[in-house]
């Protein structure tokens, strides 16, 4: 039975098979049946598939849409943790969704070391090109990607470059927000709908700093050490030889008592910290970005 206030345009017979749920609104629905007439029309496509919350909702809708036209490539770099790279093949396999995993070196990004408030856009522009160029070398008209409405407020250097190199951003397109992707995803029965937000570790640093790989290491290691506590939003930004913490606000108070502290700073010390602080505004989107307001 379909839930009351829920329904299916033109396109819901297509997905209604996959639906395990009947919780998102009637809106977030036709959103969906936007998004797949949108991939219908493709004819073909590679999702740029990171293994995250938007990205995996695309890859489902493409498969639906698409079927064997739709595959994922996954990037693998220094700068993005295992245990995504780990997730993301783990995601296409059961999703059924053949995926082709393109390693990316550090050095290769122009300017990536430097860390200039533009890093981003040079980010994408290397590897974005390397997703287009397989796309065109295995015959796949288009290449997608994850971004969705709520994307559109910071700054964000690196969708110049995806406009540059016409990459697709259908949940945008859709009109998605991050709250319509985790219903839908919910529904469609994604073990990511409830998965914390994440983005590429080289987020962490100050602007201007450089950025190496012993360096991303170290945040890789405090931030899983941080998961392992029970944390399950955190970043670890780094400024100089200080590292800042930020959890949700309701974790803050877990993170002031004296076992958790001491846990804390003992690793993260031991990792090559000097100091470790708390943010005690809490983890939130963006926040190198600050300073450059």
């Amino acid at each position: 039975m379909r839930r009351a206030g829920c329904s299916t345009m033109g396109n819901g017979i297509i997905y209604d098979k996959y639906i395990i749920k009947r919780e998102a609104t009637r809106q977030q629905y036709e959103k969906l049946d936007r998004l797949i007439a949108d991939l219908q029309g493709l004819k073909s496509a590679v999702v740029a598939f990171s293994g995250g919350v938007d990205s995996t909702l695309l890859l489902k809708a493409a498969v639906i849409a698409l079927g064997d036209k739709a595959a994922a490539v996954t990037l693998d770099a220094e700068f993005c943790p295992a245990r995504e790279t780990e997730e993301a093949a783990g995601i296409c396999a059961k999703e059924g969704a053949a995926q082709t995993v393109l390693k990316v070196r550090m050095q290769d990004i122009e300017r990536f070391a430097e860390n200039p408030p533009d890093r981003c856009y040079y980010c994408k522009l290397h590897m974005f090109g390397l997703v287009k160029k397989y796309a065109s070398e295995h015959g796949f008209e288009h290449v997608i990607e994850g971004s969705n409405v709520d994307d559109l407020g910071d700054h964000r250097p690196g969708e110049k470059a995806l406009k540059e190199l016409g990459i697709i951003s259908p949940l945008r397109n859709a009109g998605m927000t991050k709250e319509d992707i985790r219903a839908l995803s919910r529904d469609l029965g994604l073990e990511t709908w409830s998965k914390p937000s994440f983005a590429c570790l080289a987020s962490r640093f100050e602007y201007g700093m450089t950025i190496t790989d012993e360096k991303l290491r170290m945040v890789e290691k405090a931030e899983d050490f941080l998961m392992s506590l029970g944390l399950r939003q955190v970043r670890v930004r780094v400024h100089g030889d200080m590292a800042r913490l930020e959890v949700l606000p309701e974790d803050i108070e877990k993170m002031a008592e004296k076992e958790t502290r001491e846990k804390v700073t003992g690793y993260l010390t031991q990792l090559g910290f000097s100091y470790v602080t708390l943010d005690l505004r809490g983890y939130r989107t963006g926040s190198m970005n600050e300073t450059l307001k």
